[in-house]
């Protein structure tokens, strides 16, 4: 089981570790006990967190509504809970 997965009530939260203004969308290798995250949008007005949360969504194949930042909305830190997905299920559609 992957280090920066942790099973929650109704969901799974995810520990990430955001790159803004990188080159292009991508989430990348874990590091340590966080996944990392590269995102084009600069880390203004939201608009990294907005793109983490897009592109975790299209990529795990569920509903925007369903990603949330539970924690580290102004850091490259962060927290993620997922709603309504399993460790398992999620660790099998980002392939780790």
């Amino acid at each position: 089981m992957s280090t920066f997965l942790k099973p929650g009530t109704g969901g799974t939260y995810i520990a990430i570790k955001v790159q803004p203004r990188a080159s292009k969308n991508e989430i990348g290798p874990a590091l340590g006990d966080e996944l990392k995250i590269k995102v084009t949008a600069p880390p203004v007005d939201a608009a990294a967190n907005e793109a983490v949360i897009e592109l975790l969504a299209d990529t795990l194949g569920c509903a925007r509504s369903k990603v949330q930042i539970t924690k580290g909305q102004t850091s490259r830190h962060k927290t993620i809970f997922v709603s309504g997905m399993s460790v398992a299920e999620i660790s099998k559609k980002l392939e780790l």
